[in-house]
């Protein structure tokens, strides 16, 4: 590991500055420490720490002119996949800290401020994240109370966040906030600030910390702030605050397949191996047909997130403008994330007892992938929104039928021919948001096939191609189904009335 960090980080070739530090990882984990301990406990020792943040794995995502590798995403991608394979928590830390801060503060901070935050990222390990979510408010960010107004040269920024990752560790904030008039009335545009917890006017108040059920490695908690930051400290939009935040979020949400490639992969690989050595009566696990469907959709979800990756590397970058690209965003963060909870629970099934232990990947794998469906954007709502977006596309298109008008846009085109019987079905009008969510779960999968089939087209195994069509086929034909026979149930406010069975026995 001595080898890896006396070399510049942007002077390897990414091949091997990607195998030194999955190795390293690996050396880590699983024999300077055991990932397994590690696991039960709040946060990492301070050593470990700074082994990892020797190897310089955030240097993805610093540009080249400031001693970074350049801000690539096949880079940032495969930092985050080389991560998740060990520790999922450990991949989010990164995560939060590529997308959330150093992404968009190279796209949009100030050039007098730049220097100085990236030579402590470089020299110093420093990290970063992102505080939008309130008390209150929840995925409702533009209802945002935290507030800013001027104070002589600089911003004066107060309220209160919770749930930001990195709750205490962080040493760089980007903090979004409304600015407020003399009449103490809130814009509505957004404005986003950067926080230096090493300046004394800068540093946020930690008023509590979390007891999250996983992801034990990152701190979470409530944030209290007061605080004054320069003109300098504030990001400069081309346009509105608002795009920008779309912006972000949208990059943000196209870089979950990088967290969960190598989860996915793990979880695979491990179900395989488990399986093959696993013997019941007089043969092994990997015989049995229900054993074999099981792994076969693993292996689905590792093929629709390795698809997910490619397609993200072309057209996520920081040079490109995502403000209205939430339908691509929001398929791959919701379906990525549903896979990787799917493949946690699949494995343990598959293990037995010895799963259901946070000693075990799978075991933990299903706590710590949990919130992924939760954050930046509950999947119920992502494909709600899918849905509102496709049928907004067929009312402005005068299309009912769902396999014709798929058939007709690029995003969707391969797929629709190969899903023309499934897709046989025409949807009109407004939709109960039970329904809205099963079209949206069903388009996720018909653009994340369309994904596969352009991997496939550039020389992606034809064998886990074929597997995954054929999975998901089942998978949107189950969802049509469902979605064309909701019976409207609902919920009764008082439900004790004649409610108790021991009163009729």
């Amino acid at each position: 590991m001595s080898s890896t960090s006396s070399v510049s980080s942007n002077e390897l070739p990414f091949g091997q500055f990607l195998r030194n530090f999955e190795n390293s990882l690996d050396t880590i984990f699983n024999k300077t420490a055991d990932i397994n301990q590690l696991s039960l406990s709040r946060g990492l020792p301070a050593h470990i720490w700074k082994e990892i943040m020797a190897l310089k794995p955030l240097s993805v995502a610093i540009p080249q002119t400031y001693g970074g590798r350049g801000v690539s995403v096949k880079e940032c991608l495969g930092i985050l996949s080389a991560a998740s394979y060990q520790s999922l928590p450990l991949s989010l830390t990164f995560g939060i800290n590529i997308a959330l801060f150093l992404e968009p503060f190279a796209k949009y901070a100030t050039e007098d401020l730049k220097p100085e935050v990236y030579k402590n990222f470089m020299e110093n390990g420093a990290m970063g994240g992102l505080m939008i979510t309130e008390p209150g408010y929840g995925s409702d960010a533009l209802n945002m109370k935290t507030s800013h107004t001027r104070a002589g040269d600089d911003y004066h920024i107060q309220g209160l966040k919770h749930w930001q990752g990195l709750t205490g560790m962080a040493d760089y904030w980007l903090i979004t906030c409304r600015g407020q008039n003399e009449k103490g009335e809130l814009s509505r545009d957004i404005d986003f600030f950067v926080a230096d917890e090493s300046k004394e006017q800068q540093k946020i108040k930690v008023l509590e910390y979390y007891d999250n059920a996983g992801l034990y490695m990152i701190p979470y908690g409530k944030n209290e702030i007061n605080i004054r930051v320069p003109e300098k400290n504030k990001l400069q939009p081309p346009s509105t605050g608002l795009k920008m935040m779309l912006d972000i979020l949208h990059r943000s949400r196209m870089q979950f397949p990088g967290m969960a490639m190598g989860f996915l992969r793990r979880l695979m690989e491990d179900a395989i191996a488990h399986c093959q050595h696993r013997v019941v009566g007089n043969t092994n696990l990997f015989a049995m047909d229900q054993v074999q469907y099981q792994l076969s959709r693993m292996q689905s979800s590792f093929t629709i997130c390795s698809a997910m990756c490619a397609k993200s590397v072309k057209i996520s970058g920081i040079d490109h403008e995502l403000a209205t690209s939430g339908l691509k965003a929001n398929v791959m963060k919701a379906l990525v994330t549903d896979l990787m909870q799917d493949a946690a629970q699949t494995y343990v099934q598959l293990s037995g007892a010895k799963g259901y232990r946070i000693s075990h990947i799978g075991g933990r794998g299903i706590m710590d992938s949990r919130p992924f469906r939760i954050f930046e954007g509950s999947n119920e709502m992502l494909y709600t929104q899918i849905s509102d977006m496709i049928l907004r596309e067929m009312r402005k298109s005068k299309i009912n039928d769902m396999a014709t008008f798929a058939a007709g846009k690029e995003a969707t085109k391969m797929a629709a021919d190969v899903f023309k019987k499934e897709l046989n079905f025409s949807v009109s009008g407004t939709l109960p948001q039970r329904q809205s969510i099963d079209l949206g779960k069903i388009m996720a999968r018909v653009l994340a096939i369309n994904f596969v089939l352009e991997l496939h087209n550039d020389g992606f195994n034809r064998e886990l191609t074929d597997n995954c069509i054929e999975v998901m086929r089942e998978e949107i034909s189950i969802l049509r189904h469902t979605m064309h026979n909701h019976a409207g149930t609902r919920a009764l406010d008082d439900y004790q009335d004649k409610s108790n069975w021991m009163d009729f026995v």
